[in-house]
């Protein structure tokens, strides 16, 4: 369903992703994990058709970013880790402007933007102006607006950011309950308990490098512990120290 090759980024000397190769499965939740600078952020923006490769393919659902990169992005729900949003609309009028992006039949809308509100526990607030959003409020609007089109794809960066408790264990069963109806999700974070809660594989990037792809289990034979968390996993291979 995504397919990474040879995913490059430079910034004239500085290589902020090298030769990035990933497979991930329809139905797979794949973790992306990294300290900050690693270029986590600069591989999703390539991967969302928002930042051109310096070299390499991305491919959404058998289509090629580059050669067709709306087709590509229809198949995809992006949510960044700081989302721009129109705060002088309401958030009604947020998602019917994404669902007019997007081509969602107006037939649809009504439904799909009832459905989306309520799943997220925005309908009370959805005839209220973004700009009187907290900042989780806004986080799960975008979630909201991300899921209209039904995307086959959903790249994440960040999802948890100012969420609340409550919010969190519900975005992690909504990802699971995704993933079970086959949409693939790339999520990139450090809340490394929620990637080993509920992604199939974690890939480990260091210095625009993937250095570690696999399940826990596989991580934790790579960095030869037997029984430790993600953390210390991540510490490991990355040569950092707690």
């Amino acid at each position: 369903m995504i397919e990474l090759r040879a995913l490059t980024k430079t910034y004239g000397n500085y290589a902020a992703v090298q030769r990035l190769n990933l497979s991930i499965d329809r139905g797979e939740i794949f973790g992306f994990i990294g300290p900050n600078g690693a270029g986590k952020t600069t591989t999703i923006k390539m991967m969302g058709g928002v930042t051109a490769p310096t070299e390499g393919v991305v491919t959404i659902a058998g289509i090629d970013m580059q050669a067709q990169p709306q087709e590509a992005k229809r198949r995809i729900g992006f949510i960044p880790d700081r989302p721009f949003l129109y705060e002088k609309l309401t958030g009604l009028e947020f998602l019917r402007f994404t669902a007019d992006i997007y081509g969602v039949p107006e037939r649809r809308f009504a439904d799909k933007a009832a459905a989306t509100l309520a799943m997220f526990s925005l309908t009370d607030w959805s005839n209220e102006m973004i700009e009187s959003y907290s900042h989780g409020m806004k986080q799960r609007l975008i979630m909201a607006a991300a899921l209209l089109h039904e995307p086959q794809v959903l790249i994440v960066d960040e999802p948890m950011v100012g969420l609340d408790p409550l919010a969190i264990i519900m975005v992690k069963n909504l990802f699971k309950r995704l993933a079970s109806q086959g949409v693939t999700i790339f999520m990139s974070t450090h809340t490394l308990s929620v990637a080993e809660d509920i992604c199939d594989r974690i890939g480990i990037l260091n210095r625009g490098r993937l250095i570690a792809s696999g399940t826990t289990e596989d991580l934790r034979r790579e960095a030869n512990v037997s029984s430790a968390d993600l953390e210390m996993v991540f510490l490991n291979l990355t040569g950092n120290s707690a």
